[in-house]
């Protein structure tokens, strides 16, 4: 029998993973600003987070998921969006009586920081946030843990869906850079995959997970292997000698079950010249 989820924040990722609990017979509601663009079979309810707490009477919450985003990129919107913006909704269902029984809130890999690319990061590594939208992602994953202690933080690393990914159009008009850059990359339906394993599975989960997939890569590799199935030139070659920031180890995730259907840029990257 299929259980209640609330999602706070239903954009792309957020959506994909309603869309996939509601497939497996779970009653979804999600709040963004605009209900009305929550697909069915999803009930949307309506709140700028940033302003308002949202009306939750009424709603049922076994599940929570917290994936919001927030624009544009400065410490100023991080505060108000994944702090004030989250704390306002979980304190509105705090008044409802309810306690979820399974909590996530998708976080990023950003809060690590600029760290050089050895040793490779995992969720023992301290957090050095390096900018101000950083440090509000760890703010609220701190704050999520006060409100729910048996929740669980899933920090991504770059989110991407193959054809539509940004380095596709970078390679594609020549206007890539920058080869020698340690990269972690998730794609996306593994991303929303990994938000529902933990929210379903049999055991309870950790507290903290890193969601990345299973091969850290040099930009200039990944961006190569683009540029031979677009047919295009090929940008610098790579040199691990050069290599520079953060490599990231989905080692926890993986022995918690889960199971990247993309496990590297190779499988996600399949794209299409145009003509």
């Amino acid at each position: 029998m299929g259980t209640h989820a609330l999602l706070i924040g239903a954009g792309d990722l957020g959506t994909d993973v309603g869309l996939r609990l509601a497939a497996l017979g779970h009653e979804v509601t999600a709040v963004r600003r605009r209900g009305d663009l929550v697909p069915s079979p999803m009930r949307g309810i309506s709140a700028d987070l940033t302003r308002e707490r949202p009306d939750l009477a009424g709603v049922e919450a076994d599940l929570l998921v917290v994936a919001l985003t927030a624009r544009p990129r400065s410490e100023e919107a991080y505060r108000a969006t994944y702090v004030d913006g989250m704390t306002r909704a979980l304190e509105a269902l705090a008044a409802t009586g309810q306690s979820p029984r399974r909590a996530v809130l998708v976080s990023s890999t950003g809060v690590y920081g600029d760290a050089p690319p050895d040793p490779v990061l995992d969720e023992d590594s301290p957090a050095v946030p390096a900018d101000g939208p950083a440090r509000m992602l760890l703010e609220a994953e701190r704050t999520f843990h006060r409100h729910l202690p048996q929740g669980t933080v899933l920090r991504l690393s770059g989110l991407y869906r193959g054809e539509t990914a940004r380095l596709v159009d970078q390679v594609r008009t020549g206007t890539f850079d920058d080869p020698h850059r340690w990269t972690n990359r998730v794609h996306r339906d593994d991303a929303a995959a990994a938000v529902v394993h933990l929210l379903t599975r049999a055991e309870q989960p950790a507290s903290l997970y890193v969601g990345t997939d299973d091969e850290p890569s040099l930009l200039g590799d990944v961006a190569a292997h683009v540029a031979r199935q677009l047919d295009v030139p090929s940008p610098e070659p790579a040199d691990p000698a050069r290599g520079h920031g953060k490599r990231l180890s989905n080692a926890r995730l993986r022995a918690s079950g889960w199971r990247p259907a993309h496990p590297t840029y190779r499988e996600g990257y399949v794209v299409e010249p145009r003509d």
